[in-house]
């Protein structure tokens, strides 16, 4: 019988950054994605902008046998935290120093050194990708308990645009979810906690909806789910959803025949009366739109 030999836990990696870490983080994780089922700790140390910081630093990773990764764009910083660790025998990796003195000397212009200075100014690309993200993460009733963290709430029976319409408004930097309304089944309480003001329920015609269905059941090859296209059911369903958009207080927006596009500019318009937000409800999420 072999002896049980437990792997020794391995020593934890660092980033350290004058910013968030997210480039130290996304080289490191796309190394050791290469690893499957590695137990390495991975640490990001941000907003690291004092030489006592650094020092406090080093002396932990030292004790602790670890490695440090790194992506100061400070010059001075950069250099007091290779010297230290050279100093205190510590392991690290510079991931900025080698392209920054080669970009120094070939360009020969100063340098800011402004730690995060690329996604500041590239902040509303990054909303935008956040937001994305999180409406498909929030999409078709998903993860109710974190809906007072979206911006907007859609809620509607089944083929009402609710999806198309929330990746529409999440492509101008919204975080949206939405909320199907089904016959028989509770929606679910969060929907009724949020801010109302936030909440846009989506009224559409019977025949619309029916013949949306119609589609849909078709395109998956499913006609033989008549209840889905039945008048009458078709009707209860509208009428309940009615109810619960009149129980929560939510906007009521018809979207019977309309384009996207003109009921996002609705929301948007709203959202703009309601709330203070810089404008950039109505920007374009393409911005060469304007331009032809």
């Amino acid at each position: 019988m072999k002896p049980d030999i437990k792997k020794s836990k391995a020593a934890p990696i660092y980033i350290v950054s004058g910013g968030k870490g997210l480039a130290g983080n996304n080289m490191v994780h796309s190394l050791l994605i290469q690893y499957p089922n590695n137990d390495v700790p991975v640490i990001i140390v941000p907003h690291m902008t004092e030489e006592k910081q650094l020092a406090q630093l080093v002396a932990k990773v030292k004790l602790e046998g670890g490695l440090i990764t790194h992506t100061m764009v400070n010059r001075k910083l950069r250099n007091f935290l290779i010297n230290l660790c050279e100093e205190n025998g510590v392991n690290h990796i510079d991931f900025m120093g080698k392209l920054a003195d080669y970009l120094d000397e070939t360009l020969d212009i100063p340098s800011l050194q402004t730690p995060g200075l690329y996604r500041e100014i590239n902040q509303e690309y990054f909303d935008r990708i956040d937001a994305i993200e999180f409406t498909l993460n929030h999409d078709d009733g998903l993860s109710p308990a974190k809906l007072h963290k979206a911006e907007i709430i859609l809620t509607g029976v089944s083929r009402s645009g609710k999806t198309p319409l929330s990746v529409y408004l999440a492509m101008y930097g919204w975080k949206v979810a939405n909320i199907p309304l089904v016959n028989g089944i509770d929606p679910p309480k969060e929907l009724f906690e949020v801010d109302s003001q936030r909440v846009f329920g989506l009224s559409i015609s019977p025949g619309q909806l029916i013949s949306h269905r119609m589609k849909r059941l078709v395109s998956i090859n499913n006609t033989e789910n008549t209840n889905y296209v039945d008048e009458r059911m078709v009707a209860q369903e509208i009428r309940n959803a009615n109810f619960i958009f009149e129980k929560g207080g939510f906007t009521v927006l018809n979207v019977s025949n309309k384009p996207v596009e003109t009921t996002a500019n609705e929301i948007l318009n709203m959202m703009a009366n309601r709330f203070n937000y810089r404008g950039r409800r109505l920007d374009s999420p393409y911005p060469d739109e304007t331009k032809e």
